[in-house]
């Protein structure tokens, strides 16, 4: 089960608190509905293009941008690689990219090759692709809008689909390649090279590897030592308040890598959850026991904020809603373990760690 970032609240609901009713009434209707999603590990978004610039989520002026090398070299083409679907694809220009996610788009992007980008998921929510043309919703892509665009490269990962509109893509004579996705953070330097190897720039991808792992370090550097040798238990929570979606997060839901590395303890996994996503219950919530709550913008905002949020059986009930204690991350940068991650890093330390909380 993967989150999209395309399924959110729009509408009337979008900032409202969703009808209140038996969360065991809910589990089949949320967990259904979760299913339906073409879900997607690169962070949950909205109806819209781009994903609100909430004060909340943001730690510095521009973490609504990609941080380009500052002098990429010239790509030296034609290159041959594998792809994650065992085709072997011959690229011989990089002068049209269509990346087919959001977190593909971000390491295009930062690898300086953004003014050759010419269309985009709609989880790149970023500042300089946003004006780009979507072609891909809920990793569900549209092969003839894609073709309209002459790209001589695509970049795809394994749940983009559906397979007819990949196959049609190829047939075109398009070199496509697929990249297995990234489910934590020793995914993140596999990714950057394999991207920087298509678009013949390996030199250009192992600097931008090493930069993002040091930036990564020097956050885990900064956190401070557990109270008591206590490490906060955080639970991941994925809401879409209109749709009456409420999940918990377990061991797959992709944020287990993130709150392990900011010095947390997921506490969804920790609870025995092995999977990616349970429908909230009043018992995972009490056996997980969190201290604080990590939300997407967009999931918090759907349910209403802090005071919709608690209103959610089991919530108040927990430390974290006791202490009315959440972490918020914008959707569209949250789980995409790549360049950015470090800055996704910090948002998460300065809030968990923050004196008296992050509540709302």
């Amino acid at each position: 089960m993967r989150i999209s970032q395309d399924f959110a609240p729009t509408g009337p609901d979008a900032g409202r608190a969703a009808p209140r009713r038996p969360v065991r009434g809910r589990a089949a209707a949320a967990l259904t509905a979760a299913v339906a999603l073409t879900l997607v590990l690169a962070g949950c978004g909205g109806g819209g293009d781009s994903a609100p610039k909430s004060a909340a989520a943001k730690s510095s002026a521009d973490a609504d941008r990609v941080e380009p090398l500052a002098a990429p070299p010239a790509p030296k083409l034609p290159v041959t690689v594998d792809s994650a679907d065992g085709k072997e694809v011959t690229i011989d220009s990089t002068d049209r990219i269509v990346p087919l996610t959001g977190s593909l788009s971000e390491i295009v992007f930062t690898l300086g090759f953004g003014k050759q980008v010419v269309a985009r998921d709609i989880t790149a929510t970023f500042e300089q692709a946003e004006e780009l043309p979507v072609v891909t919703r809920a990793h569900d892509v549209s092969a003839e809008s894609v073709l309209s665009l002459k790209p001589t490269i695509v970049l795809a990962d394994t749940s983009t689909g559906p397979s007819e509109a990949i196959d049609q893509i190829r047939d075109a004579g398009i070199p496509l390649l697929v990249v297995e996705p990234a489910k934590g953070l020793d995914d993140v330097g596999r990714r950057i090279d394999t991207v920087a190897e298509a678009l013949g720039v390996p030199s250009a991808g192992t600097e931008l590897k090493e930069r993002t792992e040091k930036r990564i370090a020097d956050v885990q550097n900064s956190i401070p030592a557990p109270e008591e040798g206590k490490k906060p238990r955080v639970a991941f929570l994925y809401l879409r308040g209109s749709a009456s979606v409420y999940l918990l997060g377990g061991a797959e839901s992709g944020a287990s890598s993130l709150l392990e590395a900011a010095g947390a303890v997921d506490a969804g996994k920790e609870s025995g959850l092995d999977k990616d996503f349970t429908a909230i219950t009043s018992e995972a919530l009490a056996k997980a026991a969190p201290d604080a709550i990590l939300l997407m913008t967009k999931g918090f905002e759907s349910v209403g904020g802090m005071d919709g949020l608690v209103k959610i059986p089991g919530i108040a009930e927990t430390p974290a809603g006791m202490d009315r204690r959440v972490v918020t991350v914008d959707d569209g940068v949250l789980l995409n373990y790549g360049p950015r991650t470090d800055r996704v890093l910090t948002e998460i330390v300065e809030q968990l760690y923050a004196k008296g909380g992050t509540g709302q």
